[in-house]
């Protein structure tokens, strides 16, 4: 806890002044526990109203203590439970009405009460932390020109997020995309690839979808679960099939 000094009405405005971070100083903050997050990520969160930080009237952010801690909150449940950020705002938001929010077990099938409790949130960290990247930084990662990302996104192989960022998984996709250029399939070539995985994701989205819209946040939480396990299993499918049309075994 920062130390505030005492003294009247204007020096406990300073105080409460004193106490506050600017966006950098957060991201100092929280990259020890999660090294993947970004300013764009944070704004993005913001953009999301999981965090409401105060504006200076030259329009900077001021971050306080309690925002940083809720920052911390909403990253661990996108990390160790995979919640969209719609079912984690609505946790944050039963908990701040001091209900005994519980959050779901992933990967096997839970009995009644059982689950993580929100307040035991701050823990060790269990996996790589969801994360979004901005466009200089795609472009550095993936040694990558504007011509050539321009490129990919007509072709639909790579595309923004409404927020202008982009999923981090991307740079996977920039880096395979890179590797095969190698071998002469350019761009173009792959648009079947991406048709025939915006019908595979289709296929999972049906499957999930009643989860989705289901009114119990556990059980939407679940349906994210699902389709992390349905997208592996079509991935394996899909590598299963590629590798009897040629003929080969893949290592």
């Amino acid at each position: 806890m920062l130390q505030t000094p005492s003294g009247g009405a204007g020096s406990g405005t300073a105080a409460a002044d004193s106490e506050l971070l600017s966006i950098g100083a957060v991201l100092s903050a929280l990259r020890d526990e999660f090294p993947e997050v970004t300013i764009s990520k944070i704004r993005f969160l913001e953009s999301e109203g999981l965090v409401e930080p105060r504006r200076t009237p030259s329009g900077y952010r001021k971050f306080s203590l309690q925002d940083v801690e809720r920052l911390g909150q909403v990253l661990r449940m996108q990390r160790d439970h995979y919640l969209p950020l719609k079912v984690i705002r609505e946790y944050l938001d039963a908990l701040e009405r001091g209900e005994d929010v519980r959050l779901p077990t992933l990967g096997r099938q839970r009995d009644a009460g059982d689950g993580e409790r929100l307040s035991e949130l701050f823990g060790e960290p269990e996996g790589p932390t969801a994360a979004r990247i901005g466009r200089a930084e795609l472009l550095a990662a993936a040694e990558i020109g504007e011509r050539e990302l321009a490129e990919w996104e007509s072709y639909g192989l790579v595309a923004p997020l409404p927020d202008g960022t982009y999923d981090a998984e991307v740079v996977t996709v920039a880096t395979l995309v890179t590797e095969l250029a190698r071998f002469g399939i350019e761009p173009r070539h792959l648009r079947a690839m991406k048709a025939a995985a915006d019908r595979e994701a289709g296929l999972v989205d049906q499957v999930v979808a009643p989860l989705r819209r289901h009114r119990n946040p556990q059980t939407r939480a679940h349906a994210e679960a699902r389709t992390k396990e349905l997208a592996g299993l079509t991935v394996k499918l899909h590598a299963a099939l590629l590798q009897t049309a040629l003929g080969v075994r893949l290592p």
